[in-house]
């Protein structure tokens, strides 16, 4: 009878269910990429992740709250939101939108993160920065062209 490595182990092999989004490693692991190729293309989640990603959605969350901020200045001086989705949260929640905004942006922010080792999820995080830098680019031009 042959014996093998894996008879004398003790404890549960722990390969056999993939590491979760969210646990102990998030915080004190230290896998930042897969190995195997058959793991690059799956995707799956990490224990750290890369500062790049980390300044882009940094990035993201501050180019959110100048776009709050830059709109509720535009709707003072007379202007209307042209984000129909926006729109319906400002007749909403009136001055306190961008609480809302907030929240909503901060858990796709939070979202994009954990998936980022997902084929094509990096590019969408690059996509998202340079749209908010637009945006928030467009209503300095509002405001220094266009308000009193």
């Amino acid at each position: 009878m042959a014996f093998t490595f894996k008879d004398r182990r003790k404890t549960q092999d722990r390969r056999q269910k993939p590491t979760p989004g969210l646990s102990r490693h998030t915080v004190t692991g230290q896998r930042m990429h897969f190995r195997r190729k058959g793991d690059q293309l799956k995707g799956g989640y990490v224990d750290r992740y890369s500062p790049k990603l980390f300044i882009l959605l940094v990035l993201i969350v501050v180019l959110n709250i100048l776009d709050a901020i830059f709109t509720s200045i535009i709707l003072d001086g007379g202007g209307w939101e042209m984000n129909p989705v926006v729109r319906a949260a400002i007749e909403t929640y009136g001055d306190k939108f961008w609480v809302w905004k907030f929240m909503i942006v901060s858990i796709a922010v939070v979202t994009l993160c954990l998936l980022s080792k997902v084929k094509g999820v990096k590019y969408l995080v690059a996509a998202t920065t340079c749209l908010y830098a637009g945006t928030v680019i467009y209503e300095i031009y509002l405001i220094y062209n266009y308000l009193p």
